[in-house]
């Protein structure tokens, strides 16, 4: 069960989203943004052969004029909140339920201040500077400042989660198959999948009773005849 609970989740998080959103979490970030994550151990060695060159100050304003209406600027809630709610989940299952407020109380606060949410915003300027020129960024500001643009900042974030989903259905439906197809070579796979919904139901046994037909008592031995009254005396 357990290796077949694990396939199970690793096959769901196919396709997944980069950032997790929290229930109470702010729309994500419209398409324009980076959205490929780092790779482990990909930041420390960046920061050991790169150092981001200083943002030019007007173009920096201009950056975070754009985060802020496009609330890129609010990633770093989101991302805190989702990290809170995972840690919330993993603990609640680990320590005695009376003991959960009061660590998750600690946690928050101490996590906020190692990881403040505005920490996510400076790092994201420096990307925004150097993947964007001032001209792109006084075209997207001015785009994003249209009722289309701003429309596309509210739908963008759900447009994208269906998007996902309905990706993440096709591959997962497709892997599962993959797997099936490969579990006359890998038997243990058939204890890993969960039950194929296009399988013939099992035959019944040879040794159960037929059910009666309708209409048919549900005893085979025949009813005794009616016994008949004596005749009255003349």
């Amino acid at each position: 069960m357990k290796l077949r609970a694990t396939l199970i989740a690793a096959l769901l998080c196919t396709a997944g989203p980069a950032m997790a959103q929290t229930p109470n979490a702010q729309p994500a970030a419209p398409q324009h943004a980076p959205a490929t994550p780092a790779q482990p151990g990909q930041a420390k060695a960046d920061d050991q052969t790169a150092t981001p060159e200083k943002v030019d100050p007007a173009k920096e304003a201009a950056i975070r004029h754009l985060m802020e209406i496009t609330e890129v600027s609010k990633m770093g809630d989101n991302i805190n909140g989702a990290i809170t709610n995972q840690v919330h989940n993993v603990m609640g299952r680990a320590i005695p339920p009376e003991q959960l407020p009061k660590f998750m109380e600690t946690f928050a606060q101490k996590f906020s201040a190692s990881a403040p949410p505005s920490a996510v915003t400076d790092a994201i300027v420096p990307v925004y500077a150097k993947h964007f020129s001032m001209e792109d960024i006084q075209s997207l500001t001015k785009f994003y400042e249209t009722p289309l643009g701003r429309e596309v900042v509210k739908v963008m974030p759900e447009v994208a989660q269906e998007s996902q989903q309905a990706g993440a259905q096709i591959d997962q439906k497709a892997a599962i198959a993959v797997l099936r197809n490969m579990s006359d070579e890998y038997p243990q796979l058939k204890q890993m999948l969960p039950p194929d919904p296009s399988a013939p139901a099992p035959a019944p046994s040879s040794s159960s009773a037929p059910a009666p037909a309708p209409g048919t008592p549900p005893s085979s031995t025949p009813a005794p005849a009616p016994k008949l009254a004596p005749p009255q005396p003349q």
